[in-house]
């Protein structure tokens, strides 16, 4: 009997485990060789605080089995410290979901924030509430965390990021009072307020529907369906150059062709000619820098 109650207990503990499994495998490298100081223990500790904040929350009300955790990573460089627990950097976020079918991953969002700046003593609590400003650190943080959600969301069902769109804006409005960077409209328009904005703009919703599409009858049909998995993704570029002539240099475009353009290319490397050229030449206007990269899709 006391064995049987024994495995009763641990199959209990077990099922609570897999309910309650936080949504987030989040990697985080904090890179310090630039900044000038002898404290050079913290940075490991940053690591392992920023790394436990991201993946032991829970950041939804879905229950996640430990095997649909969004894998995440987060790279941190420290630029500077302008004085004692002062840190001033760059970070470069991204996020990955699996293909149905394969074993490739594939990356969903790749976002540079260079307005990196916050306050850290080693063994102060990382504290973050949905409805108040506690530290620019835990906002920026919890930031990503909302948007690797949205994105992996909307990547599974059509606008199905939105909620967690809507939380990375509320993060926006209050930090706003801080006057830190990245927050703001006329810092940059590659921020943290700008992406959000873009987000969550009507005008740029063909951008998040044409991403649900992409992902789920794009990549995840393609072993079955090359030719019509490559006609999705030829509509989303479409629907992509109508956005930019909208909304010219967003950074929700230039975050998206960041994260993808790699694989269009693969994708397109084969298959119809007459498509292939098609995309070739809307890739080459909305993203001029890399023409010669997306050349590889005509051969030449």
């Amino acid at each position: 009997m006391l064995r049987v109650i024994a495995i009763s207990a641990l199959m209990l503990v077990s099922l609570n485990l897999q309910i309650n499994a936080q949504e987030l495998n989040c990697r985080v490298v904090v890179d310090g060789t630039r900044a000038q100081t002898q404290e050079r223990q913290i940075f490991p500790i940053m690591e392992n605080e920023f790394t436990r904040f991201l993946n032991e929350r829970k950041w939804t009300s879905d229950n996640y089995e430990v095997n649909e955790k969004i894998n995440c990573n987060i790279l941190i460089t420290i630029e500077q410290m302008p004085s004692i627990g002062v840190f001033t950097a760059t970070a470069q976020v991204q996020s990955s979901r699996p293909v149905y079918n394969t074993n490739y991953d594939t990356r969903i969002l790749n976002f540079a924030d260079r307005d990196w700046q916050f306050e850290y003593i080693e063994s102060q609590p990382l504290e973050f509430t949905d409805n108040a400003f506690q530290s620019n650190l835990t906002s920026m943080l919890a930031f990503y965390a909302y948007a690797i959600l949205g994105m992996d969301y909307d990547s599974f069902s059509e606008l199905g990021g939105t909620p967690y769109f809507n939380k990375c804006l509320e993060i926006v409005n209050l930090a706003q009072t801080s006057n830190m960077p990245g927050w703001q409209q006329f810092d940059s328009n590659r921020n943290r307020y700008w992406l959000t904005q873009n987000l969550l703009d009507n005008q740029m919703e063909d951008l998040r529907k044409g991403i649900y599409r992409y992902h789920r009858h794009g990549l995840d049909l393609f072993l079955e369906k090359p030719e019509d998995a490559r006609k999705e993704v030829l509509d989303l570029l479409k629907n992509i150059r109508s956005i930019n002539k909208l909304r010219p240099n967003s950074i929700a475009i230039i975050s998206f062709l960041d994260a993808k353009a790699d694989e269009i290319i693969n994708i397109f490397k084969q298959g119809d000619m007459s498509v292939r050229r098609e995309a070739f030449t809307i890739l080459s206007e909305v993203n001029p820098p890399n023409t010669e990269k997306y050349r590889a899709i005509i051969g030449n």
